[in-house]
């Protein structure tokens, strides 16, 4: 299922990159058509610039031609012939002319807006507007003339051109991001699909211009009057979305793995957890029925007066079994906490080990007092110590030496650390943590469970720490429990 949940996901990530790039290859041609399109029509708005200009300067050579016409007719004999001069004079249709004498009294005016019997002089707005071009001296008079309708028609048509022309540039359908500046690339004549933050931040404005200039050469477009200008441009947004799209797919996915192995493993640990409760339940229903059989023949055995030693331990290990009886019966209901002399605990757990286990393994006990109260499940906390006993045996062979040494550190001594040390075979360091996992053993025979049941009674039942703190191949192992004083804080020195 694994795997085929795998092969699934990859084909849907590789179809989707697959669409994305058709996508993105659609997106990117239309950002090239765009770019294309605007530079054809930079090019005729230039063509048409260029044009009007031509026009502006044949208009100014027909006044200067109507000028020169005047002064001929002025300065021209009776008897010379002036119909070509006239002809020229009367042609003029479209020049708006103003004759003035020296004191700017208005003597003609043609093709003009206004009636110069009610406009006797040229000042004011009027003579502002006829002074744009330096007025002509003829004989104590003076020509003023101003562009004619016609041109000022056409440059407002071209004004029209190029203000249509920047906004199809911003507003383009391909919601490209574009900025216009000036030659100087720092003044921002208009933009476009640009969040206006950026434009208002120099340094994020040169950052943009640099990053769109890296992805593509920047428009230039160069309209007299208006000077050099450059068009930046980057990938839209829908193509930068794209772009990423298959990075955010496959983490979409990935947490859904996660998430879903995660709820997994919570069922499956739940499920193991109800079954191991189950079990245990019952095996201290089994074991209870002989037990009590075991008790009432001990009674039996004193009143015959039967070795008084024989039935000692006889009793102790009855008194074993009930014990065991009741860690069995209690698993999978809150363990009662007391507070408990722990070094009297593994005291009592090692006497009777010694008892029953090979006189070639020495046990030690070094502890630093003989008083150390923590709040502890008195029945659980031996199981722990005999279960790690009986690994160090099983790991030496049934002939070596385990020392337990307590000791107390932490911050105002709150920690009580436990270190079981034996002489054995020794644990490769990638067997640190397995050891502790359910099914882990390294013996012929048995479950992997003794560890496993350590580990949750210490840490989920007591809130401490156990691991391994150091291990030798062929000369043996240090596990380490850590155990905290008032159970609501626990800090551990590694």
């Amino acid at each position: 299922m694994f795997f085929s949940a795998l092969l699934i996901v990859f084909i849907s990530l590789w179809f989707t990159n697959m669409l994305v790039r058709k996508i993105a290859a659609d997106e990117r041609e239309r950002v090239r058509l765009w770019a294309d399109a605007i530079q054809h029509k930079a090019n005729l708005v230039n063509y048409t610039n260029a044009f009007f200009e031509r026009v502006r300067e044949e208009e100014r050579k027909k006044v200067r031609l109507w000028a020169e016409t005047n002064k001929k007719i002025i300065s021209a004999s009776l008897d010379e012939d002036l119909t070509f001069y006239l002809r020229i004079i009367s042609d003029n249709t479209t020049i708006p002319v103003i004759l003035t004498d020296k004191e700017n009294k208005i003597v003609n005016a043609v093709n003009v807006n206004f009636d110069k019997d009610t406009v006797p002089y040229l000042n004011g707005k009027l003579k502002d507007e006829f002074t744009v071009f330096e007025p002509i001296s003829m004989y104590g008079q003076y020509i003023y003339y101003k562009e004619s309708k016609v041109y000022t028609d056409l440059r407002n048509v071209l004004d029209d051109l190029i203000k249509s022309f920047f906004t199809e540039i911003v507003n383009n359908s391909a919601s490209v991001p574009v900025i216009i500046t000036d030659s100087t690339k720092s003044h921002v004549i208009a933009y476009g699909n640009v969040d206006s933050s950026v434009i208002k931040n120099n340094k994020l404005l040169q950052h943009t211009l640099d990053e769109m200039e890296s992805q593509n050469d920047p428009v230039v477009i160069d309209i007299l009057s208006y000077g050099k200008q450059y068009i930046f441009y980057k990938n839209s947004f829908l193509l930068m979305q794209l772009k990423y799209y298959p990075f955010f797919q496959f983490l979409v996915i990935g947490l859904f793995i996660i998430i879903a192995y995660i709820l997994f493993s919570i069922a499956r640990r739940s499920e193991q957890n109800q079954v191991w409760v189950g079990m245990a339940k019952e095996t201290a229903h089994q074991i209870g029925t002989p037990l009590s059989s075991l008790m009432a023949w001990m009674e039996i055995l004193k009143m015959k007066n039967i070795d008084s030693e024989m039935t000692v331990e006889m009793q102790k290990d009855v008194k074993r079994l009930e014990n065991i009886t009741e860690r069995f019966s209690k698993i999978g209901s809150p363990p009662v906490m007391q507070q408990e002399n722990l070094v009297m605990i593994i005291s009592d757990t090692i006497d009777y080990l010694k008892t029953r286990t090979s006189s070639k393994i020495a046990f030690h006990l070094k502890t630093a007092g003989s008083n150390i109260l923590l709040p502890l499940n008195k029945h659980l906390f031996e199981w722990v110590i005999e279960n790690i006993c009986k690994n160090s045996i099983d790991a030496m062979n049934g002939e070596g030496t385990i020392e337990i040494k307590i000791s107390i550190e932490g911050f105002n001594s709150s920690n009580v650390i436990i270190d079981i040390s034996d002489t054995g075979k020794g644990l490769h360091k990638s067997n640190f943590k397995n050891i502790f996992h359910p099914g882990f053993t390294s013996k012929k025979r048995g479950w992997g469970l003794g560890l496993s049941l350590a580990r949750r009674i210490i840490e989920d039942y007591h809130k401490g720490k156990i691991f391994v703190k150091s291990s030798v191949i062929g000369k043996g192992t240090t596990i380490r429990i850590v155990l905290s004083k008032n159970s609501k804080q626990l800090k551990i020195n590694d």
